[in-house]
């Protein structure tokens, strides 16, 4: 079985959980520790950087399915030669934090200059819709999305959230604006939706309750010092996960 199955899987049970090690993490040993910790803790998929080396780590590492993300269309590429099995246009983060925004315009030219570069490739797509534009154009974006035959949009939003308080208070207003985004995309399109940005064990379930077939959950794993704390909190994360309904006619086989 090809190890997107297991993604898609999750994805249509609308309980999918991607670890992320960043973007712009290139620091091998410290991913191999965030991978380790999605594959002990049952994660759906791990997702890390555009760089060759970290792919066939990953893929050394886990039988999960690997998404890499990048914004680099000839990046993305060769990554599925690399073997990725998802690609992402997308987690801005780093961007965010020297200044940079991405707009509707740029975000459907990176698309469709990977799309060119990877041809036939069936490898699985997925695109992060930027939280600092408005709404509607979010939905305009998402919908474009959806017609170039994108499998998943990914939401987010804390890079413009407005939290200022400490606590569980912070952790609502951090996920706040990902979860809003989250309703307002599940509401317009068909293809699943995966919210991300600012996801924690408090927030999580919220997510799904807005509708999400995934989240996407980086720095309250990836920013931990061990690998023991990473494989605890990312078993919490997959916790907060919906439970897979098992149906009647396999319930009878198990008895």
């Amino acid at each position: 079985m090809k190890r997107i199955k297991l993604f898609e899987k999750h994805l249509a049970e609308k309980r999918a959980v991607k670890i992320i090690a960043g973007i712009d993490n290139f620091d091998i040993d410290r991913v191999k520790s965030v991978v380790i910790a999605a594959d002990k803790a049952g994660a759906s998929a791990v997702d890390v950087a555009a760089d060759k080396a970290i792919i066939e780590m990953t893929k050394e590492n886990t039988s999960l399915p690997v998404f890499v993300s990048s914004i680099v269309p000839e990046d993305l590429a060769a990554a599925v030669k690399a073997g990725a099995d998802a690609i992402e246009v997308g987690n801005f983060d780093a961007l965010y934090k020297k200044g940079m925004r991405m707009s509707a315009m740029e975000i459907l030219d990176i698309v469709k200059e990977t799309l060119a570069l990877i041809g036939s490739s069936k490898v699985f797509k997925c695109v992060t819709v930027p939280g600092h534009i408005e709404v509607a154009e979010q939905i305009e974006l998402a919908k474009a999305l959806e017609e170039m035959g994108i499998d998943l949009i990914q939401t987010e939003g804390a890079a413009i959230a407005n939290a200022h308080s400490a606590g569980a208070r912070g952790l609502l207003e951090t996920a706040q604006v990902s979860i809003a985004n989250t309703i307002e995309l599940v509401r317009n399109v068909d293809i699943p939706v995966m919210t991300a940005s600012g996801i924690t064990t408090t927030t999580a379930a919220m997510a799904f309750a807005a509708g999400a077939s995934a989240i996407g959950v980086g720095s309250c794993v990836n920013k931990l010092n061990s690998e023991i704390e990473m494989i605890a909190m990312a078993r919490a994360i997959v916790e907060c996960a919906p439970k897979a309904v098992v149906s009647e006619a396999k319930e009878e086989v198990i008895a």
